[in-house]
């Protein structure tokens, strides 16, 4: 059974950080681009940033210098570092996991609320 289990979401201020992580069972998680999305209120689920198997990176215009995603294929975790952030970050944050466009899973979810 797959299973990706997010952790980290929460209230922070803006200009804050806060680390998001993403714990992957039941895949041979080092062969999978993982990746994680956001959704905000009545907005279309959007990618934020993702990191290959050889740990190619790619990133949203709008995190680019302030986020950063990372990989520990020891762990199977995926983890994303998020700087200075916005009240237009708040979002629920998801993970995914990803095997040649064929497998995909899909994590429950980690609200992000930036707010003072």
């Amino acid at each position: 059974q797959v299973q990706l289990v997010e952790s980290g979401g929460g209230l922070v201020q803006p200009g804050g950080s806060l680390r998001l992580s993403c714990a992957a069972s039941g895949i041979t998680f080092r062969r999978y681009d993982m990746r994680w999305y956001r959704q905000a209120p009545g907005k279309e689920r959007e990618l934020v940033a993702g990191i290959s198997p050889g740990g190619i990176l790619n990133y949203a215009d709008s995190v680019q210098g302030r986020f950063t995603i990372s990989r520990d294929n020891s762990k199977s975790t995926v983890s994303l570092q998020m700087n200075s952030l916005k009240p237009e970050d708040a979002a629920v944050y998801y993970c995914n996991a990803r095997l040649a466009e064929v497998l995909n899973y899909w994590g429950q979810g980690t609200q992000v609320t930036v707010s003072s």
